[in-house]
């Protein structure tokens, strides 16, 4: 079901030749309501690519009732030709599905600078298709998730179900991204689906939870994407209204399956690393001093190399501006203490490295704690970016 299990979506995916390979890279979910509130976050890059920036305009209303989404091509620096072929895409499914272009979003994902005349015309000519498999009712999301994959190597879906009152409400959702995952979302395309009956209020304040816990905390290569985008569509289809606080732990639970997902088909990688600061001052002293560890290449190399290295964990931390005392680090690598009071503990040859890796971090400053989840530098994460539009 994916992307359809909550009632009032359709979805579909097919070939239109976008991609060489000749696989799957256009893909649609409609929401036939009756409510049609969206919510909806974007990449923090300041350089957004078009379908980014027609899509942050078409969901300011907090409505929309389709999303039409490409692999095969970014669209993005492809000037204003390319911001056109967003608006045509927008126009041409309005027209399909009865409904105005500013209540349909776009998402690209592929190569920056590809989106020319060819790549407009075989997503435009692919449109009546595209929105004819979803009305056919065949598709169960299973292929709209596999036809916005890149360099995934395995489609990504989740499903929930959850009682509200005397009745039930459901959450589908479906995401794309493997390479290029770092804050402001991880290079990923998202979308949720509800068939709660909650306002485009509710579902914004809880879409920027759930991704400030999940999506925002993974950061497998320190490289920040052009076109991320997460996108939460509201049907009302159940008629179930459940509480905000209910609704926003569901939906986080929902975004952290998917970002695991995420984590461990990220590209290249041998080790799933997580890295959890406690005893911080504060959350985003937490959260800051993890990601610092998580971007240095030298710890990424030495758990590739499967080396217990708390001296280059130490040494990230004392690179932050968090509350700390240097001289009172404690450092944990896959449960083994390795180094207490920032000096060294447990043998290193008794840490045992598994494709799971926990890397845990003291700075006896606080009550509070933050994870982000990175992978290892590999030889094949280098070769296959290396070569990677080649």
């Amino acid at each position: 079901m994916t992307v359809t299990h909550a009632s009032g979506f359709r979805a579909a995916g097919l070939t239109v030749g976008l991609k060489d390979s000749g696989r799957p890279d256009l893909s649609l979910v409609v929401n036939d309501g009756p409510s049609d509130a969206v919510a909806a976050v974007y990449t923090s890059n300041r350089c957004k690519a078009n379908p980014v920036l027609w899509s942050q305009q078409a969901s300011a209303d907090g409505r929309a009732r389709a999303v039409v989404l490409n692999s095969g091509g970014a669209n993005c620096y492809t000037g204003a030709f390319g911001f056109e072929t967003s608006r045509l895409t927008a126009e041409r499914t309005g027209e399909l599905l009865e409904t105005t272009p500013e209540d349909v979003l776009i998402c690209s994902t592929g190569l920056i600078g590809v989106g020319g005349q060819d790549f407009r015309d075989r997503i435009v000519d692919g449109l009546p298709a595209l929105v004819e498999a979803a009305h056919a009712g065949v598709d169960d999301g299973r292929a709209a998730a596999e036809a916005i994959m890149t360099t995934d190597t395995v489609a990504k879906t989740i499903e929930r179900t959850a009682a509200a009152g005397a009745g039930e409400y459901r959450l589908g959702g479906m995401a794309k991204g493997a390479g290029m995952l770092a804050p402001g979302l991880a290079t990923m395309l998202v979308i949720l689906t509800t068939d709660a009956d909650l306002p485009a209020s509710v579902l914004d304040r809880a879409l920027r939870h759930a991704t400030a816990h999940s999506f925002d905390r993974l950061d497998t290569d320190g490289c920040m994407s052009t076109n991320d985008t997460v996108v939460l569509m509201g049907s009302g289809a159940s008629g179930v209204t459940p509480d905000e606080e209910s609704f926003t732990a569901l939906l986080t639970d929902a975004c952290l399956d998917l970002m695991r997902q995420l984590h461990v088909d990220a590209e290249g990688a041998h080790h799933d690393i997580a890295i959890t600061t406690s005893g911080a001052a504060s959350v985003a002293d937490a959260v800051t001093v993890s990601r610092s560890v998580a971007r240095s290449n030298l710890f990424k190399a030495a758990i590739f190399g499967e080396d217990p290295n708390w001296g280059r964990v130490v040494a990230q931390v004392g690179t932050t501006d968090a509350e700390f005392d240097p001289a009172r680090i404690d450092v944990t690598i896959n449960g083994v203490r390795v180094c207490t009071d920032s000096t060294p503990d447990a043998d290193p040859d008794s840490v045992v490295f598994t494709r799971e890796v926990s890397v845990d971090i003291d700075l006896k400053s606080g009550p509070h704690t933050g994870t982000v989840w990175t992978s290892d530098l590999t030889h094949d994460y280098v070769e296959e970016n290396s070569a990677y539009s080649t």
